[in-house]
């Protein structure tokens, strides 16, 4: 295992923010995608608890702050080019605002 201070992520690309990927822990399923920046990549691994930078508000928010369905961080990973994270994650209820257990349910196409 690689130790988080031992990584540098790559915040340059996307101006500042990196794509954060959130799975449960347990199903493997996505259950959403978000950006942090560099302050909302420190507070979740602090207080281990996922927190992003919202590009429309312009502001740090912690999942489930108002809903109480908070997702606890259970391990984290970069990729390849330290760009791009995925957290592995217990969420303490739906992940989706519509109250969807994951923000990927409208199955667009079928091979």
């Amino acid at each position: 295992m690689v130790r988080a201070e031992q990584v540098q992520l790559n915040f340059s690309k996307l101006n500042g923010l990196l794509p954060a990927v959130v799975q449960h822990h347990q199903t493997r399923e996505v259950l959403m995608v978000g950006f942090m920046n560099e302050d909302a990549w420190s507070l979740t691994h602090q207080k281990g608890l996922v927190t992003f930078w919202s590009r429309e508000r312009k502001a740090l928010w912690t999942k489930g702050e108002t809903s109480g369905h908070v997702l606890r961080v259970r391990r984290i990973w970069a990729d390849c080019d330290n760009d791009t994270i995925l957290i592995e994650a217990d969420p303490a209820g739906p992940v989706c605002h519509t109250g969807s257990v994951s923000c990927f349910f409208q199955e667009l196409a079928r091979a």
